[in-house]
């Protein structure tokens, strides 16, 4: 049996240091339409953070950032007529687009409670239902290989402090999802910047599980052996949640616990069922704290010798979106808190890194894999193959996720530093 902390610690490395930098390819220089705002709750006006935002029928797309905010762009030639906002829990709302810049537009979203209360639950065992959904994995999602162009964050704080603010622009190739594996699955790194810090104090050399090969790594419909192969769900004790509404389709809810003692580390967390197409929709899910030093072993590569690692959190967020019929990867959130502290020294640093990518865009069929030597490696950091950051008009008519106000605030600081 594969253990689940050992396989996900030999995924992905983040190495924060501060590095050289490299310079990376830009795209053409193309017209677009330009659509920006905020997305709250109808009701109580709070700003809604990784709320959806998409044009219907196409893979275009981004989600909103955690001020609820949210910039996305168009290219004429798709003659879009309006986004689409979708979120858990809400009713979708379709905002018509007729002009070439809306800006500043403030969406308000309905909770949806009054339609799932007229949906019938079903009653089923709740790893009947998970390995249903397992089964049907081949039909679920897209069965032919596929290449999308994601943008990816990447933050580590110190502190208060943001000591590395990395982001990219990256193609992932998949293969379909009747094919077992992710060997196959690379992603490459299309045009990207950083800023790091430039205090000596806040150079810490740790290296951690992360970077850009996310998108291939916890997409669980593609590798089931991070949490849904046969052997991993014995592991686990299932329990039937209330039902929930993810784009106006009801949901099963089954949430699940380790159930036995292991050399590694497990998980807690929740699986998001479609009701009608039996598919995985969103995973929420954490590695067990339990105990400290399994977690260490799932996360942690390497570290000076005198140093000592302290994990407190680390969670993980999958979403997919539904479109023609077929699951598509949509968003990957991961987040690791943790502390470290120099031995004989009395208090301990407490530190986050929080990693995010939204798919963007997409083609399915007739697409050509990633050459092996142009793909990124376990052994990179990002912040090895990105420039510096320069002008403001950088990511030009690409799609990204908009910076916060905290993030832009840490931006500003930091370039002062350079």
């Amino acid at each position: 049996m594969k253990t689940t902390g050992k396989q996900i610690a030999g995924f992905l490395i983040i190495l924060f240091l501060a590095l050289g930098i490299t310079p990376v390819s830009a795209q053409n220089e193309s017209h677009y339409i330009s659509v920006s705002g905020v997305i709250k709750d109808k009701k109580s006006k709070k700003k809604l953070e990784y709320v959806n935002v998409s044009v219907p029928g196409t893979g275009i797309g981004t989600v909103t950032n955690e001020d609820g905010e949210f910039l996305i762009k168009i290219n004429d030639s798709i003659d879009a007529k309006s986004i689409e906002i979708s979120h858990m829990g809400y009713s979708n709302y379709r905002l018509p687009i007729d002009k070439r810049t809306t800006t500043g537009v403030e969406i308000l979203l309905n909770a949806n409670v009054n339609l799932l209360n007229e949906v019938v639950v079903e009653s089923m065992e709740p790893l009947d239902l998970v390995r249903k959904a397992v089964q049907r994995i081949g039909n679920n999602y897209c069965p032919e290989a596929n290449l999308m162009t994601g943008f990816y964050r990447e933050t580590i704080k110190k502190g208060r402090n943001y000591i590395n603010i990395s982001e990219a622009v990256i193609d992932i190739y998949k293969t379909a999802y009747t094919e077992e594996g992710v060997k196959q699955d690379r992603v490459q790194i299309e045009k990207g910047r950083k800023l790091l810090s430039q205090k000596s104090g806040d150079t810490l050399a740790v290296k951690l599980i992360g970077g850009p090969n996310l998108s291939v790594y916890l997409d669980i419909a593609k590798n089931p052996e991070l949490l849904l192969d046969k052997e991993t769900l014995s592991c686990y004790k299932f329990k039937m949640e209330e039902s929930v509404m993810i784009d106006e389709r009801p949901h099963f809810v089954v949430s699940f616990a380790p159930q036995v003692n292991l050399p590694y580390a497990l998980y807690y967390g929740k699986l998001y069922i479609d009701k009608q197409s039996i598919a995985f929709t969103r995973a929420e899910f954490s590695l067990s704290m339990d105990d400290k030093n399994k977690a260490t072993q799932a996360i942690l590569k390497k570290k000076p010798y005198n140093l000592r690692f302290k994990p407190e959190e680390v969670t993980f967020l999958v979403n997919y979106k539904l479109r023609d019929g077929i699951s598509y990867l949509n968003y990957i959130r991961s987040e690791f808190r943790f502390k470290c502290d120099w031995k004989r020294r009395l208090f301990s640093t407490n530190y986050s890194i929080i990693s995010e990518m939204v798919v963007t865009s997409g083609k399915v069929g007739n697409v050509d894999n990633i050459p092996a030597k142009l793909s990124f490696k376990q052994s990179q950091s990002l912040s090895d193959n990105v420039s510096s950051f320069r002008d403001a008009n950088f990511w030009e008519d690409y799609n990204i996720i908009e910076p916060s106000e905290s993030l832009e605030s840490a931006v500003n600081k930091l370039k002062k530093q350079h």
